[in-house]
């Protein structure tokens, strides 16, 4: 167990070292804001829409 955790360890280091070493090894600040924002408009359509058809599926006369 303890060579498999020196293994792994070893290994997450390496990778690390390898995307700090990459000039575009992460996301922007930017892009990551647009993202952000992009799922909040999402997410507020969706409710939006979700409130619009249970009002209306409440409106609905089934007698």
């Amino acid at each position: 167990m303890s060579a498999l955790l020196s293994y792994l360890t070893a290994e997450l280091r390496h990778r690390w070292q390898l995307v700090r070493d990459t000039k575009d090894g992460g996301y922007t600040t930017e892009s990551v804001v647009v993202t952000a924002v992009l799922i909040t408009i999402a997410l507020a359509v969706i409710a939006i829409i979700g409130l619009k058809l249970v009002d209306k599926a409440n409106s609905l006369d089934l007698g």
